[in-house]
């Protein structure tokens, strides 16, 4: 089964930075899309940041020239780097990414989104 676990999570005081890591694991052919998602308590999941396979990205306004997205095809792995962080990016923070998978038990490709379980961000003296 294909399963995205991310890591790098925590408490920063503002300005500060971290950086958040994503790996997709599973027998996946390609991965095509992956991004990073966030969810403040009360507000709807918005789109923080993505990148395709080729590299190309996009990213929300409210956090242009402050984060960064890459990605390492090889490990099928996807990092969003946070500076400059301030409180309003406080947030649970969700891996994401579309892909090509070998159905369990066959030979049959299948393509699919998955989502990571989430972690927690937090900007606050």
């Amino acid at each position: 089964q294909v399963q995205l676990v991310e890591s790098g999570g925590g408490l920063v005081q503002p300005g500060g930075s971290l950086r958040l890591s994503c790996t997709a694991s599973g027998s996946i052919f390609s991965i095509y899309a992956m991004g990073w998602y966030r969810q403040a308590p009360g507000k709807q999941r918005e789109l923080v940041a993505a990148i395709t396979s080729g590299g190309s990205t996009n990213y929300a306004d409210s956090v242009k020239g402050r984060f960064t997205i890459s990605r390492d095809n090889a490990k099928n792995t996807v990092y969003l780097q946070m500076n400059s962080l301030k409180p309003e990016d406080t947030a649970v923070y969700y891996c994401n990414a579309d892909l090509t998978y070998l159905v369990p038990g066959t030979i049959r490709p299948a393509s699919g989104n998955y989502w990571g379980q989430g972690t927690q961000v937090t900007v606050s003296s």
